[in-house]
């Protein structure tokens, strides 16, 4: 995980623990408030997780008043 900034590995972390149960979906402000970062923050580095990580699959799923991502495990 050397390839990620620290920001990064928190967000990945908190999305590998809460998708251990199978798919789920999240948005920015959830993710940041669980871990301490902003929405923007988390908005911002998802896209660019999405490319880089290999161990959850990230998708960008919805948008009504924010985006909604789907993660699952890979």
């Amino acid at each position: 995980m050397s390839q990620f900034t620290e920001e990064e590995q928190r967000i990945v972390a908190y999305l590998r623990e809460s998708v251990s149960a199978g798919e789920r979906y999240f948005r920015a402000k959830n993710i940041a408030d669980a871990i301490g970062l902003s929405a923007k923050q988390v908005g911002v580095r998802l896209p660019r997780l999405a490319e880089k990580s290999e161990d959850v699959e990230i998708e960008k799923w919805g948008r009504a008043r924010s985006t909604t991502w789907r993660v699952t495990r890979s």
